[in-house]
């Protein structure tokens, strides 16, 4: 007799419905072709989705890259960077440095160094005590323990807050006091009261300290400290070293923007704004794919975007069109030399094309020496400027934002769309394999009837009736 199916279950516990042994068709493949002929539709919603999940991404990707380059585009306003500072230059810094405070006098001044300013020391043998003790040093009290190192013991008076001295243990086991201040102290420094003797001051290493001793353009001068900010007024000198090749020049600068500090900020904001335009660019010249697979809808979404477009060409119009209210000589940046570029050979380069900037450092430090406060107003006014285009689309609940939520908004529809049409076709399936099996019952069914039937004539015949 046949059967209409066979149900058997998977490992994971769920049914398996081997159809066809009744009727000889193969049900399963005729089902899963009835099934992905219904779920065409079901396949262009997802694929719709994937798109818009592409776009939303792209979008979001550039609203983010427009949004950094105003924040970058807006420090050149900040008065800081245009600060007026005096540069103070040496010719010999690792012997005598310098830098300036304020208000240095112009000129070159020559300082020669005779003696550095050095700490007192005192160097001590170390016996470790056999019971606990205490020792003084300047009036600050420390307690040895039994068996204490000479280590330990410096390690106690390094890390107290107190003490008036550095220590350090040697290998030979002697341990070395000096003052944490240099500068002259005579004959008395470092007292020491240790009377259970664990201490043993090696006398003849006794070192009182120094004042550093100089001479500025042939005037005398001493510190206590190798820091010295009164020989030069508004100049603060470093002695590293001795001069006994002869003085070192000091040289002070006019006051004057710092024209180092503010190429550093143009070229940084040069990089940005070219790799936030190529980035762009890559996504408004890129073509989409003519049967993208998986994966592949991103590539060309944004192919001829009008909005991307658009605000592209008005950053490359920002770096040429001259600002309303200033000087001629100095209403764009490429009066202080930011452009994209001169043309060679008679024909523009590709980056000139794209509207990638390039700077003419030259340019600009003539702009700074020549007229600073006019390249102060321009790169402000001109920042400002270009914030106001980018944040046409780019600022919070600008265009690109509308139009990723736009975006959201759709692909939560479609993923609903899509889930309840995903639970009617699993209800369809299930009604086609009940169809199919059904059917299989039914013709298993007739199978055995009809040989029950045979069976019956044949006995018939036999029995000559």
């Amino acid at each position: 007799m046949s059967t209409s199916g066979l149900g058997v279950e998977s490992s994971s516990g769920a049914p398996i419905t081997i159809t066809g042994l009744a009727s000889g068709l193969e049900t399963t493949k005729i089902i899963a072709a009835l099934m992905s002929a219904e779920r065409a539709p079901v396949t262009h919603l997802s694929n719709e989705e994937a798109k818009l999940q592409a776009e939303q991404s792209q979008l979001q990707g550039i609203q983010s890259s427009l949004q950094q380059l105003t924040f970058a585009a807006s420090e050149f306003s900040l008065p800081s960077l245009f600060e007026s500072s005096q540069a103070v230059t040496s010719n010999e810094p690792d012997r005598v440095s310098a830098t300036s405070s304020s208000g240095a006098g112009v000129g070159g001044y020559e300082v020669e160094v005779t003696k550095l300013a050095n700490a007192a020391q005192r160097t001590f043998t170390f016996a470790s005590p056999t019971s606990e003790q205490a020792v003084t040093i300047d009036g600050q009290e420390f307690t040895l323990k039994v068996g204490e190192t000479a280590k330990e013991l410096a390690n106690a008076i390094n890390k107290s807050t107190g003490a008036t001295v550095y220590a350090a243990a040697l290998e030979s086991g002697a341990i070395v006091l000096s003052n944490r201040a240099t500068g002259s102290t005579g004959g008395e420094f470092i007292a020491v009261t240790d009377p259970g003797g664990a201490l043993t001051e090696q006398a003849e290493t006794a070192k009182e300290g120094q004042d550093a001793e100089y001479k500025v353009d042939g005037v005398v001068g001493e510190s206590s400290s190798n820091t010295v900010t009164g020989a030069i007024p508004g100049v603060t000198l470093t002695l590293n070293g001795l001069t006994p090749t002869g003085p070192v020049t000091i040289d002070v600068q006019p006051p004057g923007v710092n024209a180092s500090a503010v190429e550093a900020q143009v070229q940084s904001f040069i990089k940005l704004y070219n790799s936030t335009v190529e980035a762009i660019q890559a996504q408004v010249q890129t073509k989409p794919l003519a049967h993208p697979g998986a994966g592949e809808y991103a590539t060309g979404i944004l192919f001829g975007d009008v909005e991307l477009t658009g605000v592209l060409d008005s950053m490359r119009d920002s770096m040429y069109e001259p600002i309303a209210g200033l000087e001629a000589e100095m209403s764009s940046p490429l009066n202080i030399g930011i452009s994209t570029g001169a043309a060679t050979g008679g024909s523009s380069s590709q980056s000139s094309l794209e509207g990638l900037l390039t700077l003419d450092p030259a340019k600009l430090s003539e702009a700074l020496e020549t007229n600073p406060a006019g390249v102060q107003k321009m790169l402000e006014q001109w920042s400002q400027n270009l914030q106001a285009t980018i944040n046409n689309v780019a600022a919070p609940g600008g265009a690109l934002e509308s139009r990723s939520n736009g975006d959201g908004a759709q692909i939560t529809q479609l993923s609903s769309q899509i889930n309840t049409m995903n639970e009617m076709l699993a209800h369809r399936e299930k009604a086609l394999q009940a169809t199919y099996a059904a059917l299989e019952g039914v013709i298993s069914r007739n199978s055995a009837q009809s040989a029950w039937l045979t069976q019956q004539e044949e006995s018939l015949s036999k029995q000559g009736i």
